[in-house]
């Protein structure tokens, strides 16, 4: 599950998560940009974010699947290259050291976390690759075509008479990315208040692991017959729809309460009436002036002259 640079042994599991974190600033930097904030706050918040986030990742891990922990020693606990990392876990604490250095920055936490939805979704992604040369994160036994052949040393006990099981890492793989191209779509074609993208990333994220933990046949503490992360992931995708709702149902009361849309813009058009009218008036005055030798004669004619408000307009 690696390879050597001289003295040097890469896990591919780690690898993948280098990989995956650096595209995710990247896509970061590029959408912060794009949404009118400074592109060099990425990479302040990925400093103090993703240690936060690994420590949340492996914390949740640890106390998730303690059957998993590799070696079985007291330093097992801090053994990433051996794999162990739940997702949840590190997007926790990562998202709480995000906000403070955004915050602290005096940007608008909400719309960057609408910036990094889709970036963390692609690192997932990427992550998720690790999982295969760990031989981690399958499901059960199945004879598709596509089947993962698990080598009998990483197969769970009952389940030493089959040879591949469901590659579930690859369902979320592509999940992930349809997922993050979804949000990418939708932010562009839709106006979403923010948070409301990051709050579909953490329902519809969710929502899939719900499917997936029903899959899964590898170690998990259990609650009255359910894997905890089954709990976990019902209780976000719940959590995370009504997030949704109620910042897309703020957002649609603001502009209201603040004197904005249509009602906002008559104020406008009506002082560009007044204007035109101004404008209007001005013209007839100085066309209706009459020599003084004329005045007499001229006098009731110019009295039965419209006024200057009612010409046609050009």
């Amino acid at each position: 599950n690696g390879f050597h640079i001289g003295p040097l042994f890469i896990h591919y599991y780690g690898l993948m998560y280098v990989i995956g974190i650096t595209l995710a600033i990247l896509i970061t930097q590029r959408r912060w940009k794009a949404a009118g904030g400074d592109p060099g706050l990425v990479g302040d918040v990925a400093l103090w974010a993703v240690p936060a986030g690994i420590i949340g990742g492996r914390i949740y891990f640890d106390i998730t699947t303690p059957h998993d922990i590799t070696p079985h020693t007291w330093w097992g606990v801090f053994a990433l290259w051996n794999g162990g990392l739940g997702i949840w876990g590190g997007v926790a604490l990562g998202a709480v050291a995000g906000v403070w250095r955004v915050r602290r920055a005096g940007a608008n936490a909400a719309q960057f976390a609408d910036a990094v939805a889709p970036a963390l979704l692609v690192a997932q992604a990427i992550g998720r690759i690790g999982n295969y040369f760990n031989q981690e994160l399958f499901g059960g036994p199945t004879s598709l075509p596509w089947g993962l052949y698990i080598p009998p040393s990483y197969r769970p006990t009952g389940y030493l008479g089959y040879t591949t099981f469901q590659p579930m890492f690859l369902y979320e793989l592509i999940w992930d990315l349809a997922l993050a191209a979804f949000l990418v779509w939708l932010g562009h074609h839709r106006k979403i208040t923010p948070p409301g993208l990051f709050a579909l990333y953490v329902t519809g994220y969710s929502a899939f692991r719900i499917f997936e933990e029903s899959q899964r046949i590898d170690s998990s503490e259990h609650f009255l017959g359910l894997r905890l992360n089954m709990y976990v992931a019902i209780t976000l995708a719940v959590g995370g729809a009504l997030w949704f709702w109620r910042s897309q149902r703020r957002g649609r009361a603001e502009p209201a309460t603040a004197g904005g849309g249509p009602a906002g813009e008559e104020e406008p058009q009506a002082s560009g009436a007044a204007e035109a009218t101004a404008e209007t008036s001005d013209e007839p005055e100085s066309s209706q002036e009459v020599p003084a030798e004329v005045g007499a004669e001229r006098g009731s004619a110019a009295a039965d002259t419209p006024p200057p408000g009612d010409t046609p307009g050009r």
